[in-house]
């Protein structure tokens, strides 16, 4: 049986309407019924049944008939056979309005909000998963490219399947091309310090004077610092430098299991506090400036608290980016985090071991399944394709260990208990934590279609902080899309606008479009904090923090196998 002919794709039709159906059963097994519900699902399914039998009597018939049809920028269908072909283009139909269907069951089920919003993920999942593209025997473009090259290309995404295997994850760039150090975080610089858990990168200056004071960027911890510092094209670590400040970065260390017994705390004093009173040092400045974006920002509001607590005027300024402070809203991350699932991380790493950073890779592209994981399987298994090079995808592949004491903290104590924000909710380092005591300037930056930090939480760090110098700046684009955007190529937008009411969206309804980065604003921002000029170093570190070894050093080199 030819793969192209009607019998083949109208078996493949059966086959995946059968475990389309299937599937439904099961996950509808554990939705609640009611009366009202079960009157809805009623008249949904008879709907739905007669535009399935009006798409296959037309395929019968030999007609066009158009009922269903794919969301503005749905790459999946894409390939003309979708379109040109009348099974396939039945297929792609019947695949829409089963998943519309399937969606609309969920809306009208009566599951509380919480039970309702991960049925809708769950759902999303499978229905993603069960794209007919992303099976060899109904992808049109599968079936062309393996006749047109007599199976080589099954032959190649046979070796890409197997690789990846081994790998334990699904390849999204073509990792030959990047390597840290040789065109990924070259930005010149040194090591300057640094101790169990993290190292302490000082950047070479490239303008005659610097800001007296330094700025020291605290990246996440659950991913390699570099992200910061891509190629130098589109480098936020260069441009820092360029515009005149004395940047130093912490390079946090991919811990093994000898080393999962650090605790938050930990990451405050050896992590947070040490960099900052070394690049203080170094410089011979009265403060530091200092930047935390994700994971690093919610560190650092800790931090600010803590020196609050304890009178110590150690810091000018802070830009969070992409951060959250206020957990109450996390977006579809927080639709994993429960009371059992806590409880059973603190069994068995709360104590002391480590979380993979594969598997909270395998979370983050999950919540964009269609995006960072189907495109790939087909791609690279049922075309035999090699993915692209792309150096935020490589980054993202670079995953990073976490402690399991560190994590667990973490977990309940912001996704599950949302304590940051309770004022001495929480003590660290053996002082409470009030956030509301954090008063300097402040430079919170969210970005509008970020799938991980919420914007309009990110918002609320400036009610939570007690600044009355606060500027709120809402990128566009995604979580790094939106944070990695150079100045130099103009692209895209940022809003602003003050002041700032309580409601992320009035803010919203009065704010300012403004073409291009926010990058140059920033700079002009931090440049007003930085406590005047002085000739730049002509040597890093000091008498007694001296060089270790040139920038990116050992720690942001070690990957997980």
């Amino acid at each position: 049986m030819h793969p192209g002919s009607p019998e083949a794709v109208l078996a493949a039709i059966s086959q995946s309407t059968n475990e389309l159906t299937q599937g439904w059963m099961r996950l509808f097994e554990s939705v609640p019924l009611d009366s009202s519900w079960l009157a809805s699902s009623t008249s949904l399914q008879k709907e739905f049944v007669e535009k399935q039998g009006k798409l296959w009597s037309a395929l019968a018939s030999g007609r066009a008939e158009t009922l269903a049809a794919p969301e503005q920028g749905d790459r999946r269908f894409a390939h003309h056979a979708w379109t040109d072909n009348a099974y396939y283009n039945y297929l792609k139909q019947s695949y829409l309005l089963a998943s519309g269907y399937v969606c609309e069951l969920v809306e009208r089920s009566a599951l509380e909000p919480r039970a309702k919003e991960r049925a809708r993920f769950a759902v999303r999942q499978w229905i993603d998963a069960m794209c007919p593209a992303n099976f060899a025997a109904t992808n049109p473009q599968a079936l062309e490219q393996a006749l047109e090259s007599r199976g080589e290309s099954l032959t190649r995404g046979l070796a890409h399947l197997l690789a990846d295997a081994q790998r334990g994850r699904i390849s999204q760039c073509d990792e030959t091309v990047f390597e840290v150090g040789r065109n990924l975080a070259v930005t010149p610089g040194t090591v300057v310090y640094e101790n169990e858990l993290m190292q302490l990168i000082q950047y070479a200056p490239a303008t005659p004077e610097v800001a007296k004071r330094p700025l020291v960027m605290i990246p996440p911890c659950i991913n390699k610092y570099y992200v910061l510092d891509l190629q130098p094209e589109n480098s936020f670590v260069a441009h820092a430098v360029a515009s005149g400040a004395t940047v130093f970065m912490v390079s946090w260390r991919n811990v093994i299991p000898e080393q999962g017994h650090f605790t938050w705390d930990d990451y405050l004093e050896q992590g947070v506090f040490a960099a900052l009173r070394v690049a203080r040092r170094i410089a011979q400045s009265d403060q530091v400036n200092v930047l935390g974006f994700c994971v690093g920002g919610t560190l650092l509001g800790a931090a600010l608290a803590v020196l609050a607590a304890k009178n110590e005027n150690l810091v000018s300024s802070a830009t969070f980016l992409a951060t959250m402070l206020d957990f109450a809203d996390t977006g579809q991350i927080g639709l994993f985090v429960d009371e059992a699932a806590v409880a059973s991380r603190e069994a068995a790493i709360g104590q002391g071991g480590i979380l993979p950073g594969s598997e909270l890779a395998f979370v983050f592209s999950s919540l964009r399944a269609n995006d960072l994981v189907w495109p790939y399987v087909v791609n690279n298994y049922l075309l035999g394709e090699t993915p692209a090079a792309f150096d935020i995808l490589h980054w993202n592949a670079d995953s990073t260990n976490l402690p399991g004491p560190m994590y667990c903290y973490y977990l309940r104590n912001t996704y599950l208990a949302n304590k940051l924000r309770e004022p001495g909710a929480l003590t660290n380092c053996g002082v409470p934590v009030d956030l509301g005591k954090v008063n300097l300037p402040l430079f919170v930056l969210a970005t509008r279609e970020d799938h991980i930090v919420p914007w309009t939480s990110a918002y609320r760090t400036l009610g939570l902080l007690g600044s009355d110098d606060q500027t709120f700046v809402l990128g566009a684009s995604g979580h790094i899309a939106g944070i990695v955007n150079p100045a130099a190529k103009n692209r895209r937008s940022h809003w602003v606008g003050s002041p700032y009411p309580s409601n992320p969206a009035d803010w919203f309804s009065s704010s300012v479009e403004a073409k291009g980065s926010w990058w140059k604003p920033w700079s002009e921002w931090l440049a007003r904090h930085g406590g005047g000029v002085r000739p730049a170093p002509s040597e890093p570190g000091n008498v007694q923090y001296q060089p270790i070894e040139a920038a990116p050093g050992r720690y942001v080199k070690e990957r997980i196998h």
